[in-house]
């Protein structure tokens, strides 16, 4: 892999960022609303099950039809996705094909295969199945669709906390040498919660929003009401569970990634008794001077609140910027050395490499890897700016996030006490906040992965590669052209989705 270490054109990494995130964004608009509806049309045809009431079974088909539009939306766009990989990053699939492509290939072979089965008969065999079987099929769709989800968040935890695997000099690969850590650690599983959860509350939204504007209509009121009771329960209880699994996977990012964590505070200055800030004057248009200012100024804080959500201990020590590129004193008594020593060892790793595939003192430069292969990213690096992520989009986006995760369960929770104690109907004012569900759960959810991936910046593996070392040698310009061509189709088909999704609505269920 010895293109790994030759200077990569910048207008080459920000032409192939800017693509994958493009694309990833597009995908991401269909997925959550996937998860979400399956669990939503799940429960409507568990209800059409114990009841023998056609109306839930006029209400699950429904459902399902949005589900189905939005399903095929999702296909086409992560099967670009998973392609950008070979095309714009080969260096990286090169580097750690043998590990990130197992969980992509079990998603591929099994996960879809199994959702992809069970659509067609959730979707064609209302009248040629059994009500048992079609109801499994529909659940099963919605597992499957899960299960795809948990191998794609397995192959993005681990770039974000590699583990179970190790570096061949010989292949110059890193190897796997742990499945079940790779697909079973900490980091997947609290990655997987929060995400699934917070997509059930994005797919919770959609029912309701669209539920709402029945009401705001007057069509169809009873399936309105009854889709409001399941989709706003559905959303508060995702939206708790949003919330519990989001402090796991803070505490996890706390213990993995401090840089992350200490951007998305603003924390420049670590220390002990660390203050969680609710909101402080961070500019969202300029990476703030944090080498000179100890906090951000108008700063509002709650006492101790990040020393618990960081380390469970009130008094616990929390690293700012800072801290980590000086190096500091960990809570379990060892030293992070500072960037410059993991960049002198990355470089170490780097020549040692070098010099054993040369065939010079192979075991000499052997115990070199051995004992600095955890720096190797490291060597690259050229500055201390390039190890520190956009503060503000951290920032910002982690606020935005846990803010409207608040609102949710507020709103939620209200639907639900009205839809059950009162005539919702008479609420105007609560549909039209109902429809405003959409586009913020939207919002909520593309912030949380600014974060998870501006956060780890610049690693396309947490301390082991950086962008400019993992992309293709491709041309700024092809890639510039792909981006733009890729700009319009996923806009056109997005457009076509929104449109077919509006037409289904408007005509509402097949009475």
């Amino acid at each position: 892999m010895e293109n790994l270490l030759l200077a990569i054109d910048q207008g080459t990494v920000d032409w192939s960022r800017a693509q994958f995130a493009l694309t990833a964004i597009y995908h991401w608009l269909f997925v959550p609303l996937t998860l979400g509806l399956a669990v939503v049309m799940g429960i409507m045809e568990t209800c059409y099950y114990r009841t023998r009431k056609e109306f839930w079974r006029t209400a699950a088909r429904f459902w399902q039809r949005l589900f189905g539009i939005n399903f095929a939306m999702g296909v086409a766009t992560g099967i670009i996705l998973e392609f950008e990989f070979g095309t714009n990053w080969s260096n990286y699939s090169w580097f750690v094909g043998d590990i990130f492509g197992a969980p992509l290939a079990i998603e591929g072979i099994l996960a879809f295969f199994m959702e992809s089965t069970f659509v067609a008969v959730m979707f064609f065999g209302w009248n040629k199945v059994s009500s048992g079987f079609h109801l499994a099929s529909t659940w099963l769709t919605g597992l499957g669709a899960t299960i795809s989800a948990w191998w794609i968040l397995v192959a993005n935890a681990w770039m974000q906390y590699p583990i179970g695997c190790t570096f061949n000099p010989d292949t110059m690969r890193n190897e796997m040498t742990s499945f079940l850590d790779v697909a079973l650690s900490p980091f997947a599983i609290d990655k997987f919660t929060h995400t699934v959860t917070s997509s059930w509350v994005l797919g919770a939204a959609f029912t309701v929003a669209v539920s709402c504007w029945y009401l705001l209509r007057k069509r169809h009121i009873e399936l309105a009401k009854a889709s409001i009771k399941v989709g706003a329960a559905v959303g508060l209880v995702a939206s708790l569970l949003a919330g519990s699994t989001g402090h796991n996977s803070a505490y996890m990012v706390a213990q993995s990634q401090p840089m992350k964590l200490a951007a998305m505070e603003a924390l420049y200055e670590g220390g002990t008794d660390q203050s969680l800030t609710a909101v402080a004057w961070v500019n969202p248009f300029e990476q703030p001077d944090y080498m000179n200012q100890s906090e951000s100024p108008m700063r509002i804080a709650v006492p101790n609140m990040l020393s618990i959500l960081a380390t469970k201990d009130a008094h616990g020590y929390v690293p700012g910027v800072k801290d980590i590129i000086r190096g500091y004193k960990k809570a379990d008594g060892t030293m992070e050395p500072s960037l410059k020593e993991k960049q002198e060892r990355g470089r170490n790793a780097i020549q040692a490499l070098k010099d054993y595939r040369a065939g010079k003192d192979k075991e000499s430069n052997l115990k070199v890897l051995e004992k600095d292969m955890k720096y190797f990213g490291y060597g690259y690096i050229k500055d201390a700016k390039q190890v520190v992520p956009f503060i503000p989009i951290n920032f910002w986006s982690f606020r935005i996030m846990v803010g409207l995760g608040c609102l949710f369960i507020a709103v939620f929770a209200l639907m639900l006490f009205i839809v059950y104690r009162k005539d919702i109907t008479r609420f105007s004012w609560l549909q039209k906040v109902g429809i405003a569900l959409i586009p913020l759960a939207y919002i909520a959810s593309e912030c949380g992965w600014l974060v998870a991936e501006f956060g780890r910046q610049p690693w396309t593996i947490q301390d082991m590669l950086p962008t400019w070392a993992a992309v293709s040698d491709l041309s700024s310009g092809g890639i510039a052209f792909t981006f733009f061509l890729f700009l319009v189709l996923f806009t056109a088909m997005l457009t076509v989705e929104v449109s077919i999704m509006c037409k289904q609505i408007k005509k509402g269920p097949e009475l």
